[in-house]
């Protein structure tokens, strides 16, 4: 096979949650371009759809679902609708998260800390066993979760300065956990040729968007502090998703590759 075949992703069915968001729109983006079926998924189902139409404008294929992560049987009702109309599920990126409660630990509630396990624990775990069994079965698949840099070190928070941004303690946790839950699965699922790996990204400025970091001081800090100078762009998350969801990695699993701009290599 020559080497650029391998990233194809032709006739391949794969699973965004978050599918309409930050790295979302560009993970979907990403798969439908390198020739996926891409479900896009979150409970938005209106963003679903606009995604789902700038892809099919590229001449992607897509399609939109419903999902809320915190309900069960939202989840279970997702994979048996993706495998009931395409027949086999072969890449599932768990890529949305709850930002609820994202506070210091003083200032965290039980109540908030709750409400954002229920998607970015149990959520993602509940999605993970409903796709995970269907690649089992399959003898193949490949699932790619979206954790942070956070998620490999503790947060900087000097580099927030004045800026009243911080990073919340329930998020470090769950994205920690998502790394440890990588490797689980991984180990756990590789004797069905199931390959499970994580991505954890450095920060992200949507330029141009009404999500574009608005704290100059911030920025500032966060580049000077960054070997390459800038947080990521729209697509320095692509090449990584293709990459882990095609042939071009499978002898790769349990593994967190990490996109940060030389971040963490202080």
């Amino acid at each position: 096979m020559q080497v650029l075949d391998q990233f194809r992703l032709d006739h391949k069915v794969a699973i965004v949650t978050g599918g309409s968001g930050l790295y979302g729109a560009h993970i979907s983006e990403a798969l439908g371009q390198a020739g996926a079926m891409v479900i896009v998924a979150s409970r938005n189902i209106d963003k679903c759809e606009e995604q789902v139409e700038a892809l099919s404008r590229q001449g992607c294929q897509a399609a939109a679902i419903a999902l809320d992560l915190s309900d069960e049987e939202s989840i279970t009702a997702l994979a048996a609708e993706v495998v009931n109309r395409f027949g086999r599920i072969d890449i599932l990126v768990n890529n949305s998260v709850s930002r609820e409660g994202l506070d210091d630990i003083e200032h965290t509630t039980a109540a908030g800390w709750l409400q954002a396990q229920q998607v970015n624990g149990l959520g993602v775990m509940l999605l993970s066993k409903a796709v995970v069994k269907v690649m089992r079965e399959q003898k193949e698949g490949s699932i790619i979760n979206i954790s942070s840099i956070q998620g490999i070190l503790g947060p900087h928070f000097p580099v927030y300065g004045d800026s009243g941004m911080t990073s919340g303690i329930e998020y470090t946790y769950a994205k920690w956990g998502m790394v440890g839950m990588t490797k689980w699965l991984a180990n756990y699922y590789g004797k069905y040729n199931v390959r499970v790996n994580c991505i954890s990204p450095g920060g992200y400025n949507p330029v141009g968007s009404d999500k574009e970091i608005a704290s100059q001081q911030f920025l500032r800090n966060y580049e000077e502090r960054t070997p390459l100078g800038r947080m990521a762009d729209d697509d320095d998350i692509k090449g990584a998703i293709v990459y882990l969801a095609s042939r071009a990695s499978k002898y790769v699993t349990g593994h967190n590759l990490i996109i940060d701009g030389g971040w963490s290599s202080w």
